[in-house]
């Protein structure tokens, strides 16, 4: 028996990530190594034990969820953390469900939101500056919620301070384009997620509440987020009028937490709040069809 169980889906969305990894060893060197070490370590053999008690093969969308969560975590988290973050969304967001296919929130979503909440000094105040050594700054969203002015042409490069692969939008962008061509992602959540999000900020801005709408859109993980994980097969919604009306759930909610909670990033618990609802959203919708 293979010890990875061939998922072709999966494998696409790697590929797509490939770009975006080179990025982050341009900006972070070997650091992104060490951390996926232990990230892709714990999370691989904690599927790999509960899925032989099962006699199954280890999915490979365990190195999905491991490739998000390693690029959503900052460059500087201490190791122990970050293995922390992958055992806790692989055990508790996916194989306590039963694996594969059975859990109801994205595992990655939920071993970056479980480590952000338990360590918040680790996960929000120390971030290295993009290919300056031993240097720390603010995120770009911390800097618009204090009111202070960002610079969007390396907002857009990937130029700033993040998640080790939040950042790079234009490869972001790239894979967005290739997930919707090649049918692995819903086009519909993408689009719903960020129009409804782009919206509600420029409302919010008439009002003279929050960032620039550009560069909201461009800070933290929200691109990254809609893009990777709001539209994971598993945890969305299946059917097309669910998709749209999960993506408006979770632009809503990103913006909202954005500017009037504590956290600057609402775009993992927005899609958190999405994958509660992705279920109930599906069987409304099937009920409206049969009437």
């Amino acid at each position: 028996m293979a010890f990875f169980q061939k998922q072709p889906l999966m494998r696409k969305v790697l590929y797509s990530l490939i770009p975006i990894y080179v990025f982050s060893f341009y900006l972070y060197g070997l650091r992104v190594l060490w951390i996926g070490f232990f990230v892709f370590g714990t999370g691989i053999f904690t599927e790999y034990v509960m899925e032989k008690q099962k006699k199954k093969p280890v999915s490979e969308a365990v190195l999905v969820t491991c490739s998000l969560l390693l690029l959503s975590l900052p460059p500087s988290i201490p190791w122990w953390i970050a293995v922390i973050g992958s055992f806790f969304g692989v055990f508790f967001a996916k194989e306590v469900y039963g694996g594969f296919g059975r859990n109801i929130f994205n595992p990655a979503i939920v071993g970056r939101l479980f480590i952000y909440i338990s360590f918040p000094v680790a996960m929000t105040s120390k971030w290295l500056l993009p290919r300056v050594d031993a240097s720390t700054s603010a995120t770009p969203l911390d800097l618009l919620r204090n009111g202070q002015d960002v610079d969007l042409k390396n907002l857009f490069l990937g130029i700033r301070p993040g998640s080790i692969g939040e950042s790079c939008i234009p490869l972001i962008i790239a894979a967005a384009i290739y997930l919707v061509l090649t049918k692995t992602a819903s086009f519909r959540i993408i689009i719903s997620t960020f129009s409804s999000a782009t919206i509600l900020t420029v409302l919010l801005k008439m009002t003279g509440i929050g960032p620039s709408p550009f560069a909201m859109l461009l800070s933290g993980s929200f691109l990254f987020v809609t893009v990777f994980m709001a539209t994971d097969p598993v945890t969305a919604p299946k059917k097309k009028i669910s998709q749209w009306i999960y993506g408006v759930i979770i632009g809503v909610c990103t913006v909202l937490i954005r500017n009037f909670s504590l956290f600057s990033e609402g775009t993992s618990f927005g899609v958190l709040i999405g994958n509660t609802f992705a279920s109930l959203l599906d069987e409304i919708s099937s009920k409206k069809v049969k009437q």
